[in-house]
């Protein structure tokens, strides 16, 4: 793949509530105070935490390294508001579960996002929305993680990621002639511009390190497949084709929605995490898979 070298790792962070559930103590910071919080975590240091939103995410992406021959293909690094001495807590229950995390960068109560370019992130997942704006806003792919739906644990240990197109894997410029000018101006834009490739959005680049990884492995027998599931539909769908094709980008399958919702079909690829711009997206999906917004283009501004 142009642009990565052979060697390199696809470079995951997370934040110690997206990984496991931290519900109670966040509510104590939040009612209590900081210092009440400190005290709580330090006195339940010893008590296990339960996987968060993202727990069975991070495993599926660290299994990738078992499969994979040489060096490791994955990296899940742990960003998180605590501070070292709270964070004692969330680095046992990493032990516990048998997590492959050996860095991490705790900041006490800072965003931790300026870390990102030093750890070499591709992708900073976190429950706080405020910080995965900053991210996105520095140029770096980055999601808030919504919901675990029970339906996620299915068919295999293959990691299927989905993704929307507009504002996510592609840059808002289209989205923004459809909120502005209608569905119409859209089509007839996408029809003039079919074989000008769509510039990038916030997670190009992580595509691009998804796939590779796929490089390494048979087209048959990767650990990790793809899906564009996107709103648009013919004529729309040939600018897309050809943007990726521009990129020398797999997607492994494409689903081209004209508008239906897309709960079902994720359930039916079986997808671990669906990254799209739309809140309202993201919410009727969540009921199916575990989705992740990225509140980035024109539908987030404001």
């Amino acid at each position: 793949m142009a642009g990565l070298a052979a060697s390199k790792k696809l470079v995951v962070a997370i934040s110690s509530r997206a990984l496991f559930d931290l519900d109670e103590s966040h509510r104590i910071f939040e009612t209590e105070g900081k210092e009440t919080f400190c005290h709580y975590q330090i006195a339940h240091e010893d008590k296990l935490l339960a996987p968060g939103f993202g727990f069975s995410l991070v495993k599926k992406l660290l299994a990738i390294n078992k499969v994979g021959a040489g060096s490791p293909l994955v990296e899940v690094i742990l960003l998180s508001q605590n501070s070292a001495d709270t964070g004692l807590r969330i680095f046992n229950s990493i032990a516990h579960h048998q997590l492959d995390i050996t860095r991490a960068a705790f900041t006490s109560g800072v965003s931790p996002y300026e870390y990102i370019p030093a750890f070499g992130v591709d992708l900073f997942l976190s429950s706080n929305a405020d910080d995965v704006v900053k991210a996105l806003t520095a140029g770096y792919a980055a999601a808030t993680i919504l919901s675990k739906a029970a339906a996620v644990d299915h068919h295999s240990e293959q990691l299927r990621i989905a993704f929307d197109g507009d504002a996510v894997l592609f840059s808002d410029e289209s989205e923004r002639i459809y909120q502005q000018q209608g569905l119409a101006a859209f089509i007839e834009n996408e029809r003039n511009s079919a074989k000008m490739p769509l510039p990038g959005g916030p997670f190009k680049t992580f595509l691009s390190a998804l796939h590779h990884i796929q490089s390494h492995f048979d087209p048959n027998n990767s650990p990790i497949r793809t899906a564009l599931v996107t709103a648009r539909s013919a004529p729309s769908h040939e600018r897309v084709v050809r943007t990726l094709r521009a990129w020398e980008v797999r997607i492994d399958e494409a689903l081209f929605l004209g508008g239906m919702s897309k709960g079902a079909f994720l359930q039916a690829f079986g997808a671990d995490i669906f990254f799209d711009d739309h809140k309202s997206h993201c919410e009727s999906a969540a009921p199916h898979v575990s989705v992740a917004h990225v509140p980035h283009g024109i539908v987030n501004e404001g």
